[in-house]
């Protein structure tokens, strides 16, 4: 098995995964998420505690790459401060706009490093960050 087919393994597993799509009991916060060229749309749900994310979900619908892009944002996210999210942000925006190419940079990204040839197809771009951008403009307004 090479590296795009455990690559594209991980994204299946995600994008099917119910782990972390699912409504919060109680959330802090309700960012809303959605990609107008396609019809993605996604609910991030955050519980926020001092300026750490205690606990994080999502809900809504699209394609297999925004779904599990999300999946993998929240499992990189859960438990870190806003400062500590918006590297991660900054570190995955900057894979998808091949600006950040070094493996060893890349690996805080763990799963989601998986997403790396996604700057490949243009056309799915707008998918893998919908929901990065969507904590991204979260962050700003609520942070």
């Amino acid at each position: 098995m090479d590296l795009s087919e455990i690559y594209t393994e991980i994204i299946a597993e995600h994008s099917k995964s119910a782990r972390n799509k699912k409504h919060m009991t109680n959330p802090t916060c309700i960012l809303k998420g959605r990609n107008p060229s396609c019809g993605d749309e996604i609910d991030l749900e955050l519980k926020l505690e001092q300026g750490i994310i205690i606990e994080a979900a999502f809900t809504g619908s699209g394609c297999a790459i925004s779904q599990a892009s999300t999946s993998m944002m929240i499992d990189l996210i859960r438990g870190q401060t806003l400062e500590k999210a918006q590297e991660l942000i900054a570190t995955f925006l900057g894979m998808i706009k091949r600006e950040i190419t070094d493996d060893e940079e890349l690996e805080v990204l763990d799963e989601a490093a998986a997403l790396k040839n996604i700057s490949n197809m243009p056309a799915r771009v707008k998918c893998a960050v919908l929901s990065w951008h969507t904590l991204e403009e979260g962050i700003k307004k609520h942070g």
